[in-house]
């Protein structure tokens, strides 16, 4: 078996201490605490209580999750720069080798609160935890997942492993089409979620898990805002590695009640015939959750004891952001409008995306392309795309093509006036001249011709030599295929299920049969060095095997797409051996 340092032998059984981080065996330490989620997960599925403990306790002690926490809080996540109230931050190899060699489980710490705006204009609480705070959360999280995926509700699908939004606006879409004839629905607001989440809910769920007595530390812990500190007998600070989890745990059960409370109408029709015991629709995302039925009448008594359920909890309905619509008046969801059109047969749902989403978003882009005023097109298009392209993406999977070509005749006139700002005495054919080109794509079956495209010549050797704005209004509509029932990735039975599905969801990375497409399938779209797929939501770096200053092309041979921290991670392996 492979040590998970390479160069380094164990002594006496246990694992020699890292002296450098591109020491890791990475696929190796993938490798172990995937098959200790697995088993974890079956352990819970067959009831073996004994059996699945022990394994929680070896996933707490285990070196490879220990490993694989730490790349992930100082490597991958977003605020691998932001300090908790400790000020600490890893972000050489060094500190990562010196955090491990000397780890030790720590002892909770307040969270440090920052604000940050929302949408509406209101400020959202963060709580920010430490930096060993935050190692030891995905650790924990490591070992309490798999058990809870194990019974999670199949119609909840935020901050879980293979789901995501699209999956929530599929199981809406496929509920009200369904022959239940589902036409009203509750689209319901918990008020100050994660804030007023009771502790005794989430302990009691919990049980006797190993790590439950630091779980209970991290939701007593507290914060410091200001310099003062504030104590929490309540809530799962947001910020968090583990909070998510920790507020679906707080949640299950809520589809079961539901489902009991769906026989409440009548049982028998009009003619005193016997009807089926009805089932409500249920889909939830996180706090945000939508209930449907065939009346008003039911949801209205559904709320009444949603509301108690929820007050057990320390939880209640907001009021004012909850309401009861019919489909035909339509309702926003996770930034779709879901919306019944026509009549009768003519009947047709379409989701969209929110008109709000879509006029903010647009807001938004205005204010990038002015701030940038003073910088040149490259730097603008640099910006722009990955932005663009994000949010493209987002809402590929609905019926979007006329407000994908909305957004992107707004975006063209964001950039012709930007263009115009700078040459104010030129004349106009001058500008487009000097900023938008007539680009042809080839293909085996014909040629396509698109004007006006704002692009310009790169000044980066490692990119190729033009440079365009994405194209919002050509993003191609694909219909997302929704994850079935309770599939889960930890599911040692659905091996095949997840390879089939990760292989397709990587292939829509980029554009079918393009130069990046054609360098991804070539590694099967994983990376090479740590053997996980691209589309994990770490960044993805294009690398030239043979670099641009030793003669190295562009080509598709040459080049090879990784994760950024793997990326960095070869590139210090080669500087090792220079100075050898």
């Amino acid at each position: 078996m492979k040590s998970l340092i390479r160069g380094n032998s164990p002594v006496n059984g246990q694992t020699a201490q890292l002296t450098d981080w591109s020491q890791v065996n990475w696929k190796k330490a993938r490798k172990i605490v995937r098959n200790l989620r697995r088993r974890i997960f079956r352990a819970k599925k067959l009831g073996q209580w004994k059996q699945l403990r022990r394994l929680q306790k070896l996933m707490l002690k285990s070196y490879a999750n220990l490993l694989l926490s730490v790349r992930q809080i100082t490597q991958i996540n977003t605020g691998k720069r932001t300090a908790g109230v400790d000020k600490e931050v890893a972000t050489t190899p060094s500190q990562r080798v010196k955090l491990v060699n000397e780890w030790k489980i720590p002892k909770a710490s307040p969270a440090r609160r920052v604000y940050i705006p929302k949408s509406n204009g209101k400020k959202r609480p963060l709580g920010i935890p430490t930096l060993k705070d935050r190692v030891m959360q995905a650790i924990v999280k490591n070992l309490l997942e798999p058990e809870w995926e194990a019974i999670f509700e199949p119609n909840s699908y935020g901050f879980r492993p293979g789901r995501s939004c699209h999956d929530a606006i599929e199981q809406v879409v496929n509920r009200l089409n369904s022959l239940r004839k589902d036409r009203w629905v509750l689209d319901a607001d918990i008020k100050g979620f994660f804030d007023n989440l009771a502790h005794e809910t989430i302990m009691k769920q919990i049980d006797s898990a190993p790590g439950r007595e630091i779980v209970a530390g991290w939701l007593k812990a507290g914060y410091i805002s200001k310099g003062i500190y504030h104590e929490t007998n309540k809530g799962t600070p947001q910020g968090g590695v583990i909070s998510p989890l920790l507020a679906n745990i707080g949640l299950e059960g809520l589809e079961e009640k539901l489902n009991n409370w769906g026989g409440i109408r009548g049982r028998y029709n009009k003619k005193g015939e016997r009807r089926k015991v009805y089932k409500l629709g249920y889909i939830r995302y996180a706090d945000d959750f939508v209930v449907t039925a065939e009346t008003k009448e039911e949801l209205e008594k559904v709320l009444i004891q949603l509301k108690a359920w929820l007050s057990e909890r320390g939880l209640e309905i907001s009021d004012e952001k909850t309401r009861i619509v019919h489909i035909s008046q339509g309702f926003d969801f996770l930034g779709f409008n879901v919306r019944m059109f026509g009549k009768g047969k003519n009947e047709t749902l379409l989701t969209k995306p929110a008109k709000n989403k879509v006029l903010s978003f647009c807001k938004e882009i205005g204010k990038i392309v002015k701030a940038f005023n003073g910088k040149s097109q490259e730097q603008l298009i640099n910006k722009l795309n990955p932005i663009l392209r994000g949010w493209a993406n987002y809402y590929r999977h609905c019926t979007s093509k006329k407000i994908l070509s909305y957004v992107g005749n707004r975006v063209w006139k964001y950039l012709w006036d930007w263009a115009r700002r700078r040459h104010k005495k030129r004349k106009l054919r001058w500008v487009k001249d000097k900023y938008f080109k007539v680009i042809y794509k080839k293909t085996p079956w014909s040629v396509s011709k698109r004007d006006w495209v704002f692009s310009c010549e790169s000044t980066s050797k490692r990119r190729n030599s033009e440079l365009r704005i994405y194209d919002v209004a050509g993003t191609p509509i694909v219909r997302h295929v929704k994850i079935e029932g309770s599939n889960s990735p930890d599911d040692p039975i659905l091996k095949e299920y997840w390879l089939k599905r990760s292989l397709k969801a990587n292939k829509t990375l980029w554009e079918k049969n393009s130069k990046y497409d054609q360098v991804a399938r070539r590694k099967g779209y994983k990376c090479p060095i740590c053997n996980d797929w691209l589309r994990n939501d770490e960044e993805i770096e294009t690398h030239h095997i043979i670099p641009i200053k030793e003669g190295g092309s562009n080509l598709a041979d040459n080049l090879v797409h990784l994760h950024k921290a793997c990326h960095k991670l070869l590139h210090g392996k080669k500087k090792t051996k220079q100075k050898a």
